[in-house]
């Protein structure tokens, strides 16, 4: 929770409690379902709670905003997001099944109301409409904005800036996929927000709808 506390200084006591309740919640579970690399749980708040919350550092979402996590995985970016902005509601979307019921389970015990799951195919979601679709490390950007495009609604409620669109993050040298997309999305580099060596290739992409 060091980590955190370096970078986030104005959480209530809630959010405190819940994000502390993380590790020991996921290090349980991992030992049940295998949804973080083994030499990653032990630095579960950089590598994954942190990493995720590099979202919140760039993006103020508003309250009642409308988010879709795809391919949630374990819920990252969405638990400590929605742990981060408990008026803004997160739908977490998974194919896989286990995963999901990882997820439940710790939105549960730390007693987050602002979380739903759905078991589906990322892009066999046609049925919701969002304000702003948000994915770790899944998918090639081409393929991200072909599912987002859909889900992405165009009357918001959002009055103000940013504006609704696809927000993920990605690693690596991304020249040649972010060409293969024939998108031009906005990146941050994380190294610009958190100073660990960690996210020196990590980044925020955002393609506004």
């Amino acid at each position: 929770m060091e980590i955190i506390s370096k970078y986030f200084s104005d959480f209530s006591e809630k959010q405190t409690t819940r994000l502390s309740a993380l590790e020991g919640l996921y290090k349980d579970w991992n030992e049940k379902i295998n949804v973080i690399s083994r030499k990653d749980i032990d630095s579960l708040y950089e590598k994954h709670v942190l990493h995720s919350l590099s979202i919140a550092a760039v993006f103020p979402f508003q309250d009642g905003t409308q988010i879709v996590d795809l391919g949630c995985g374990g819920g990252f970016p969405g638990i400590p997001l929605a742990i981060f902005f408990p008026e803004v509601h997160f739908h977490l979307v998974d194919s896989i099944a286990k995963k999901l019921k990882v997820v439940e389970a710790v939105a549960h015990a730390v007693e987050l109301k602002n979380i739903t799951v759905q078991h589906s195919r990322i892009e066999d979601i046609r049925d919701k409409k969002f304000d702003f679709v948000i994915s770790r490390a899944v998918a090639p950007l081409r393929d991200l904005w072909k599912w987002s495009k859909p889900l992405i609604r165009k009357n918001t409620q959002i009055k103000e800036e940013p504006a609704p669109g696809l927000i993920c993050l990605k690693g690596g040298d991304l020249a040649q996929e972010i060409h293969e997309s024939l998108a031009r999305p906005y990146i941050t580099p994380i190294k610009e927000i958190f100073e660990e060596p960690f996210f020196e290739e990590k980044y925020i992409l955002y393609l506004p709808k």
